[in-house]
């Protein structure tokens, strides 16, 4: 499996905390809630390490906004 890219966009974020709870090595959040990644704070894609794609996966298959994107 290659290295996807995944992209977030605040904007659309309810700060439900799902994708941090599926994969809190990838995503955290600001002092509002809003998801950002974990890494890289102020990027809004980064490319997915392949040991962490099913729980990007999960994360965002849970998020109910579709503040997560993956490509496929």
């Amino acid at each position: 499996m290659r290295t996807k890219r995944c992209e977030i966009i605040p904007e659309q974020c309810i700060a439900c905390g799902l994708c941090a709870l599926y994969a809190p090595d990838i995503f955290d959040y600001d002092e509002e809630g809003i998801v950002l990644f974990k890494q890289e704070k102020e990027a809004n894609h980064q490319y997915i390490p392949n040991e962490a794609y099913s729980s990007v996966l999960q994360a965002y298959q849970k998020c109910p906004v579709r503040a997560i994107l993956l490509e496929k």
